[in-house]
């Protein structure tokens, strides 16, 4: 199945113009009152906390908000704590979410209760690469060398990635559809521990993000074998997508904020108004390129709408998996 982002960033950039030119009014009529509480939909250590955190940051030191943002991590159930904690918090104007695309596939999967239609969409701020990667101490180069490994092994091929029914074993679901092969799949909290277990010999390959292998890929640990994006990243130029070795696999992670149902529009105008100015930040656009990330900002009704299609989207894989609820 292939997943790809049909907005590009120009596009997205011209259509929120005038939703925050609209929006400013309000912005400036609310500001918070305590201080605001940022919830991470995943452990410590992974590309979502670091990145949320890196949004902090930014923040805090452009002074975009008037009061602190407080970063909180509620992984636990592939997201389904978060996702509750959103739902149990209807009308609060000093709570947004750091999502990722378990924003779909856990309430798909698990009966919690939780309908992301109801929720409020503040900003998307990047969408997010993934890459297969295996030890550098491996005798595997290409993705060829990597199919014959995985069948060679006789089913004991250790596939490593955060959580079960999250983004990385969806990535792997794919792999397995593609190329007739069968892993075991070893989750783990976090892409930072995935990455730290590949180096160890723990597992045998992933589908980390850049940004949680880079890294080890810098000190030589690591070795990309192909993207799963429509072109080449610019962090890893000698590296192949997937299309061009024959396989039309794309995937992509959102990276955007959400808020409670019913939160004041004041409000949703505000936070809405501090994420368009963090998307200009020099830092953030710094990052964005070095991390292998696109920047894509994207808000209002079309952020929602994009929510509702990859739900759809995410919904067919997970029956591919027999992972739906």
């Amino acid at each position: 199945m292939t997943f790809r982002s049909i907005r590009g960033v120009g596009l997205a950039l011209a259509a929120t113009a005038a939703f925050l030119a609209s929006s400013t009014a309000s912005a400036e009529d609310w500001t918070p009152e305590r201080p605001v509480e940022m919830v991470i939909m995943a452990g410590q250590g992974g590309g979502a906390d670091r990145l949320a955190r890196l949004f902090q940051s930014i923040i805090q030191k452009e002074n975009l908000s008037t009061m602190p943002i407080l970063p909180v991590n509620k992984g636990g159930g592939s997201g389904a704590e978060a996702l509750r904690y959103l739902a149990d918090n209807e009308g609060e104007n000093h709570l947004i979410m750091a999502t990722l695309n378990s924003y779909y596939t856990t309430p798909l999967r698990t009966d919690i209760g939780v309908d992301i239609e109801e929720f409020t969409p503040i900003a998307r701020m990047a969408l997010d690469t993934f890459v297969l990667w295996v030890n550098a101490d491996s005798d595997i180069e290409t993705l060829d060398d990597y199919v014959e490994a995985v069948k060679a092994s006789g089913g004991s091929w250790k596939m490593g990635g955060t959580g079960t029914g999250q983004e990385d074993s969806l990535v792997t679901a794919m792999l397995e559809n593609e190329f007739g092969i069968s892993v075991t799949y070893v989750p783990f909290s976090g892409g930072g521990d995935v990455a730290r277990n590949l180096v160890g010999g723990h597992i045998d390959s992933s589908v980390n993000n850049p940004s949680e292998a880079l890294g080890f890929y810098q000190a030589g640990d690591l070795r990309p074998i192909a993207a799963f994006t429509p072109e080449r990243i610019a962090a890893f130029p000698d590296t192949p997508t997937m299309g061009e070795l024959g396989h039309d696999l794309v995937y992509w992670m959102q990276r955007s904020f959400v808020a409670p149902k019913d939160m004041d529009p004041a409000a949703v105008a505000y936070y809405t108004a501090m994420f368009e100015q963090l998307s200009q930040s020099e830092e953030w656009q710094t990052y964005t390129a070095e991390k292998a990330l696109m920047a894509d900002f994207l808000t209002g009704e079309e952020l929602q709408a994009y929510f509702l299609e990859e739900r759809e989207k995410h919904a067919d894989l997970l029956n591919t998996m027999g992972e739906g609820s």
